[in-house]
């Protein structure tokens, strides 16, 4: 199982991207093999041919998980996400199971990853089969914060391979 993780946060090295990664390991049992904290593409993203993030792009396409993170700007989900979000192929995340992670100061914003983010992934072709995430970034890290969603999003990872044996 492929994993990626692709955050939108206009911070280098963030709480948001540390907290996507964790959330991806957990889900997973294993690190994501593709992170893409999307500002270190820089201005390639006001671009349409920028080979980089063509290259991130095609990772998260590929993804079997992908884990779509961004902290919580304006009531929303970042204008530095979205830059991204616009370089992908209609149905580019076809094949894709996704889940919107977003991160922020208080409880007043919890919906937000389930009405602005989720939408946008499946508009691109993910299904989005768990309620998307929202972590208070005072305690993104608390083991309890992320118990219950983590046991409902399991269910719906996309299934393993089995091993061929001889």
């Amino acid at each position: 199982m492929r994993t990626t993780v692709v955050v939108g946060n206009p911070k280098p090295r963030s709480r948001t991207l540390e907290a996507a990664v964790n959330v991806a390991a957990e889900l997973t049992g294993s690190p994501p093999e593709t992170v893409v904290d999307v500002v270190d593409l820089g201005a390639g993203l006001l671009g349409w041919k920028d080979p980089d993030v063509r290259r991130a792009v095609e990772a998260a396409c590929a993804a079997d998980v992908l884990v779509v993170a961004s902290p919580t700007f304006k009531a929303a989900y970042t204008g530095l996400l979205k830059l991204f979000l616009d370089q992908f192929p209609p149905g580019g995340l076809a094949a894709t199971t996704a889940f919107p992670l977003m991160l922020g100061a208080g409880p007043h914003h919890a919906l937000a990853p389930e009405l602005l983010l989720r939408p946008v992934l499946v508009e691109l072709g993910a299904t989005c089969p768990a309620r998307g995430l929202y972590l208070l970034d005072s305690d993104y890290r608390s083991p309890e914060a992320l118990g219950p969603w983590l046991e409902s999003a399991r269910a719906h990872l996309p299934a393993r391979p089995e091993a061929v044996t001889p």
